[in-house]
């Protein structure tokens, strides 16, 4: 059966009824429920392209080094009222972001690529500052709660990205129902995106591996099932206007064995194909991955598959965090056209140390056989002499080490030191990339 975006809300909203989240919501006013929090980030980030030059703008203004380094901080401050009394309410969401640059230039700032730290000009020179200001109208109708305007959707077709300075935020219409114990429905129709280095709120959408599409909108719908304290379902599906049809299916599970020992697996499918007018052409993706681990106290280890059968890139929408894969790390998707990966990861959480707040992580993946050998115009990849790519190889390692400050005025405050390193053959970078991020939530109502 084909998905029909435009009977989501309906749908969502005719699940609405009366529960005792409800009515102790309907008892909360709009002063009272009302939180005002901000957010203090320091970003620094650099990209040392091994085998390249560095993007930019103007490459005679930049040095030929291959270098990306920006240093900016963020302060992200949001509104959130309560609703007014009753079984309908009403409120306001709303946001005032700005980002400071601290350091870049010199051809450092990375261009207009995936660094994506600052908004630059057109010769290439990052901005000194840029703002965000948003807010979306919310409606809560018993356990329903429809908000128009600017928003933060986060489900696996459409996922608002926060992994650069400020987050991207999406506009439109989005609702969620919590009727259900352990049921959470979403569905929404959005109109434009506004990418992390932008002020502007109504930019046009993009994909990762596409680029700029010619599309009207982006609808999507779906829910979330915690089964019991051990397994989790979850379907999605989405419409990017004449481009896509992606269809998500997930499931978690965690089995106790003792009090200390569990095991951990998971399973996440995607089926992408072209959509209208087929604007980045057409294709028929199915990518998915798998995993199998344990944890045993303080210490987990994993183990993860994924394979793209698909002839095309696995795409996304650009800069968001719309892929729900295992191997979807740091840099690396581990989604080009017939690729396999496997990869490796360990976590350790200190506080069974004694250290609590304390974490630390490494991963190693590896992908081969990516093949562009039937990719479609937008997606294809060639070598020197014109031929399209095939058996194409990568390897990406990652190392985090967080601290979150547990007691004291400085409650909460976290440190987040980020490093990866890929090699690749042809169709992908060399790179060596540290992440050092630090960052202070208060919370003022």
């Amino acid at each position: 059966m084909r998905y029909r975006p435009g009977l989501s809300l309906a749908a969502l909203v005719a699940l609405a009824g009366p529960s005792a989240w409800a009515e102790d919501a309907a008892k909360e006013g709009f002063i009272e429920g009302s939180r005002l929090s901000v957010l203090n980030r320091n970003f620094y980030f650099n990209r040392d392209n091994r085998d390249g030059v560095a993007p930019t703008y103007n490459r005679a203004k930049a040095p030929d080094n291959g270098y990306s380094e920006a240093w900016a901080h963020a302060v992200i401050t949001r509104f959130e009222s309560g609703f007014t009394e009753g079984s309908v309410g009403v409120g306001v969401d709303a946001f005032a972001m700005l980002g400071l640059k601290l350091d870049t230039g010199g051809g450092r700032n990375g261009g207009r690529s995936s660094f994506d730290v600052l908004p630059v000009d057109r010769d290439g020179q990052a901005r000194d500052e840029y703002s965000k200001l948003g807010g979306a109208a919310k409606m809560r109708v018993f356990d329903t709660v429809l908000r128009v305007g600017d928003v933060f959707p986060a489900n696996p077709v459409v996922a608002a990205g926060d992994s650069r300075l400020l987050p991207q935020s999406f506009r439109g219409v989005t609702v969620e129902n919590t009727s259900l114990a352990g049921l959470n429905l979403q569905a929404g129709r959005l109109h434009a995106m506004s990418q992390p280095m932008s002020s502007d709120m109504r930019e046009s959408f993009a994909t990762f591996y596409g680029g700029p599409v010619d599309s009207p909108w982006i609808a999507y719908g779906g829910g979330d099932y915690a089964v019991n304290e051990q397994v989790s379902v979850s379907l999605f599906g989405s419409r990017l206007k004449d481009v896509w049809n992606q269809y998500y299916a997930g499931t978690s599970v965690t089995w106790p064995l003792s009090d200390e020992l569990a095991l951990i697996g998971g399973f996440n499918f995607y089926n992408a194909k072209d959509e209208g007018r087929k604007r980045l052409g057409t294709f028929d993706n199915d990518i998915w991955s798998a995993k199998m681990g344990v944890r045993y106290g303080a210490h987990t280890l994993a183990l993860t598959h994924q394979r793209n059968n698909g002839d095309d890139d696995f795409d996304y929408l650009r800069q968001s965090d719309s892929i729900f894969l295992d191997n979807s790390i740091q840099y690396s998707d581990f989604n080009s056209p017939k690729e396999r990966s496997w990869m490796l990861r360990y976590d350790l959480n200190m506080a069974g140390y004694g250290i609590p707040g304390l974490s630390f992580m490494t991963r190693y993946g590896r992908g081969s056989d990516a093949d562009y050998s039937n990719a479609n115009a937008y997606y294809m990849r060639r070598d020197g002499n014109g031929d399209p790519l095939t058996d194409q190889k990568r390897w990406e390692r990652d190392i985090e080490v967080k601290y979150v400050v547990q007691t004291g005025v400085a409650k909460d405050l976290s440190l987040r030191v980020r490093q990866a390193t890929t090699r690749a053959t042809a169709f992908e970078s060399d790179l060596d990339e540290v992440r050092v991020i630090v960052e202070y939530p208060l919370s003022i109502l």
